[in-house]
């Protein structure tokens, strides 16, 4: 009898504990222990998973050709400007390549300049040479530019200096422009060229090639932003084909969310909806939002599923939104993304 009372006041509370759960365990999920349901909560058009992103997009950034990284020049969290100069490969055989033309320029503007001018061409003459010395001007500022940056990173320069080096430079470029216009005027009334002038215009076009691909081994930052990651290492041989980006930048100025919605579910988000994103590691947080894209394409689903947080078999459709602030995200966080029931942000 004894043993019996025992077993009795151990069950007791055994099962007030079990019926504790179960009357708290909606509750739970209601507050976010387990996502809702939107066949159930009716807040909720559908929820879908994303990821945090630069309001760019990220931006990868890979050798164009493979070989040897000779240099890299910035490095995780510095903020650069279109242009900049990020990783610089191995170029001294393009560099001697760009001497060799530029010699034979000098020597084919010697031979043509021997040669007199025909009837109305003297004016071309002088355009085709101030295009050529406005595009040396360019290159040599661009030049000066990378210059400024890395006497910058050194202690040696300002910003000063790099933002007058940079004002030169699209001076230049404007200059260029300029020069190439009144080129193409003058060029569109003027006789044929002769085999002299003909000659030297090759050579200058061989010319741009050669800059062209030297200035290839300098990856620049295609926009304003951060760097958000470096993969680069000096001494590395690289491909072109590799999957993983040297360097990865993002303008972080702002910050969208990336939605993968199941395409079974497409027809109910609509442009401008509201949305709520909870971020999946802060639980209880929540950033505003509206839809600002909906891709027109359906795709294989690259996200985990909600709540699972594992890959499945999902065809789905990307959804970008536009966040009224940034709030605790960051680059990179999984969040959930909740489309209200209203179909316009209020």
């Amino acid at each position: 009898m004894i043993t019996r009372r025992s077993n009795k006041a151990f069950l007791a509370p055994l099962c007030l504990c079990l019926l504790a759960v179960l009357l708290t365990g909606p509750q739970a999920d209601a507050q976010g222990a387990n996502p809702p349901d939107p066949a159930t909560d009716k807040r909720w058009l559908a929820v879908a998973p994303g990821r945090v992103e630069p309001i760019s997009g990220l931006i990868r950034i890979a050798g164009p050709v493979g070989s040897v990284v000779d240099q890299v020049l910035v490095k995780a969290n510095e903020t650069v400007f279109a242009g900049q100069p990020l990783v610089r490969l191995r170029d001294q055989e393009a560099r001697a390549q760009l001497a060799s033309v530029e010699a034979q320029v000098a020597m084919r503007k010697r031979v043509r300049n021997k040669e007199s001018a025909a009837s109305g061409a003297s004016a071309r003459r002088k355009a085709e040479d101030a295009v050529a010395d406005a595009e040396a001007a360019v290159w040599e500022v661009q030049s000066l530019v990378d210059k400024a940056v890395a006497d910058r990173r050194a202690g040696r320069s300002s910003n000063a200096d790099v933002e007058a080096a940079r004002s030169g430079l699209k001076r230049a470029r404007e200059n260029l422009a300029q020069q190439s216009a009144e080129l193409r005027r003058i060029a569109a009334d003027a006789p044929l060229p002769t085999a002299a002038e003909g000659q030297l215009n090759v050579a200058r076009s061989e010319l741009a090639a050669s800059r062209a691909t030297l200035e290839k081994l300098t990856l620049r930052a295609p926009i304003d932003g951060s760097v958000l990651q470096v993969n680069a290492r000096a001494g590395e041989t690289i491909s072109a084909s590799a999957a993983t980006p040297l360097v990865l930048l993002g303008d972080v100025s702002g910050l969208r969310v990336r939605a993968e919605v199941d395409e079974r579910d497409i027809e109910k988000i609509k442009p401008a909806q509201a949305v709520v994103v909870r971020p999946v590691a802060l639980r209880g947080r929540e950033v505003a939002g509206t839809v600002s894209f909906i891709a027109p394409l359906v795709e294989a689903g690259r996200y985990s599923a909600l709540g699972q947080r594992n890959m499945t078999d999902v065809d789905v459709v990307e959804v970008l939104i536009e966040l009224s602030e940034t709030g605790p995200l960051v680059v990179g966080m999984k969040v959930d993304v909740y489309f209200r029931q209203d179909a316009a942000a209020k």
